[in-house]
């Protein structure tokens, strides 16, 4: 397995949680510590922690030291190799479904011939 492929695997496993994809979707506004990501969260301090050193590893986000805060802040170059991987499967599933549209609607030149 690749290094690329590695990096795939855990974007998409830090993604796979709905609890991280909260904590990914407030840091786009703004850095907050591991205790405002926390806050509301239904789980504990610690739970979410685990939740943000999941995130560090796919390097969705980057946590530094403050006194004895952890701040964390977004880190969104690594969605675009995820964005660009579905991007691909948008086109394949597009492309059919354009094809199979095609099937049902009536053709244009038939259209006309029955006017």
């Amino acid at each position: 397995m690749t290094e690329r492929q590695i990096g795939m695997d855990a974007i998409f496993h830090a993604l796979a949680s709905g609890a991280r994809r909260d904590i990914l979707r407030r840091l786009a506004d703004d850095e907050l510590t591991v205790g405002q990501l926390a806050a509301p969260l239904p789980m504990s301090l610690a739970a979410a922690s685990k939740h943000v050193q999941v995130l560090e590893r796919a390097g969705l986000i980057r946590r530094t030291v403050v006194g004895r805060q952890h701040v964390c802040r977004l880190q969104p170059v690594p969605l675009a190799s995820a964005l660009a991987w579905l991007r691909f499967y948008e086109r394949f599933w597009n492309e059919r479904l354009d094809a199979l549209q095609a099937l049902f609607e009536p053709d244009a030149t038939t259209t006309e011939e029955q006017k």
